[in-house]
This record gives C-alpha cells, sequence and structure tokens, in this order.
C-alpha cells in the first residue's frame, strides 16, 4: 500500500498590475483558485500575499517582500503558489532572479496555470525560461502603446497610473490626499525622523496600536522602508525618470 503524501505547506502570492484588473477582482481570482488548487492536491495555504496595483518590477512590491520576509522566519513552509509565472514576474531575469532566492531558501515553487517549475529538470526549466520570453514580449507591446500617453501625464504632474500609495487616493484620474491616513503617515516619519526608530520598530507599535495598513493588515518592516522612500510624501512625483513637483500632494 503507497504511503499518503505528506501535506505541503504553502503560501500564495498574487497581484494585478492595473487598476481595472483590481475592479473587476482578478486578485480574488487568482486567490480563489489557489485554495482550489491546494484543495485539490492535497496542499496547505497557510497564508496568502496580494500586491494590487502594482508593477511587474521589484521597486514597488511591498507584500512580494512581506512574503520572502515571512519564508526566512517560518522555515515550516515549504513553497510558494502562483497563479501563473508572470504574476511573480513578466521580466524573464527578475523571474529567473526570484526562483534562484526560493531555491537559496529550500523552498519550492508550484504554479496553477503551468506544469511543474521546478529548475532541476532541464526541459521544464526551458519551458519556464520560454513563457518568460512570451510575457516579457506581451508586456514590451503593451508598454509600447500605454507609455507614451502616461509619461505625457506625467510630465505635467498629473496621475500616470499604476498602484495608489498610502494616504491618497485616485479621483477623476488624479491624485487627492486620503484624510483619514495622514496622521499615520506623518507618525511614521515622525518616530522615524525624530524618535530614531528603525523600521521593525515602528511597524511594531503601529501593528501594537492596532493601526492598520492600507489592506487592512498587519505592518513590516519593508511596508514602513517603502513609505519612508516614498519621495510622493514630499510633494515630488517621479514616473520613469520624469520628476514633477505637487505642492498639494505634500504631507511631511
Amino acid at each position: 500500500m503507497p504511503m499518503k503524501q505528506e501535506i505541503k505547506k504553502l503560501v500564495g502570492y498574487c497581484r494585478v498590475s492595473t487598476d481595472n484588473q483590481k475592479e473587476e477582482g482578478t486578485v480574488e481570482i487568482q486567490e480563489i483558485a489557489l485554495q482550489e488548487y491546494c484543495t485539490n492536491n492535497g496542499h496547505q495555504l497557510v497564508n496568502v500575499f496580494k500586491d494590487e496595483g502594482v508593477s511587474g518590477g521589484l521597486e514597488d512590491r511591498p507584500a512580494l517582500a512581506e512574503m520572502f520576509s515571512y519564508l526566512e522566519t517560518h522555515k515550516e513552509t515549504e513553497g510558494i503558489l502562483i497563479y501563473r509565472l508572470d504574476r511573480l514576474a513578466r521580466d524573464l531575469y527578475i523571474q529567473e532572479h526570484l526562483i534562484k532566492k526560493l531555491e537559496m531558501l529550500h523552498k519550492s515553487i508550484l504554479s496553477v496555470k503551468e506544469p511543474n517549475l521546478d529548475s532541476s529538470d532541464p526541459m521544464r526549466k526551458a519551458f519556464r525560461q520560454f513563457m518568460g520570453i512570451v510575457a516579457e514580449l506581451e508586456k514590451a507591446f503593451i508598454t509600447m502603446r500605454l507609455s507614451g500617453g502616461r509619461i505625457n501625464k506625467a510630465r505635467k504632474g498629473g496621475y500616470a497610473g499604476g498602484g495608489v500609495a498610502f494616504g491618497y487616493k485616485a479621483k477623476d484620474k488624479n491624485l487627492e490626499i486620503n484624510d483619514k491616513d495622514i496622521l499615520t503617515i506623518r507618525k511614521i516619519f515622525y518616530l522615524r525622523q525624530q524618535k530614531k526608530f528603525g523600521f521593525r520598530q515602528i511597524a511594531t507599535l503601529l501593528n501594537e496600536e492596532r493601526i492598520p495598513t492600507s489592506r487592512g493588515k498587519r505592518w513590516y518592516a519593508s511596508t514602513v522602508r517603502y513609505i519612508l522612500n516614498n519621495h510622493l510624501y514630499k510633494g515630488r512625483i517621479e514616473y520613469h525618470g520624469l520628476k514633477s513637483k505637487r505642492d498639494d500632494l505634500k504631507v511631511v
């Protein structure tokens, strides 16, 4: 009689890259698919990390950073589950970089929509890289069509799309200050600049005071670091190397 396969503990990672996808519930669709995959294959989904309305690069992916921090401290977690490889990253170089990081942590990577991505199999690795190239070309085509309008808008100090930073809201395709979150932003800058708190100390304090993030989740050092490094809070918009000043968005 064959031995019963031990349940594999996984974390999920979901990402959408546009506000339209966010409104259509694509993150929820991905999360449901991850849950169903685990149920059907005898795995346990212990946590799900979600980046909503962010690019495929690494510069603005707080949930991805949180996931790697989680994996480093939860040794019992055996791998990550994604909906599709391009949700991890579309850029082939970034894909391979992240997969290598997971290998260094001795974590496996599984995909709902693609075959086993185990890099120890040369054919599967070649397939994974081919899928990455296809996604990369698709991204380049979309960027070619969309970037012109966004860049022109950014030159004028307008909102060029993408994720909305904590403390702001998008209204009529323009950024505005979200008053209910401003006190939290100012508290973070005060604790860092005046009290000299570290990123982890600030996150711990915010969690102890039950102050939620924009998604109602816990604070992590990486989230605090992202806020403190974001020039938008000082009234400066940066997009693809273009810089403009918006005093009406300055909060610190």
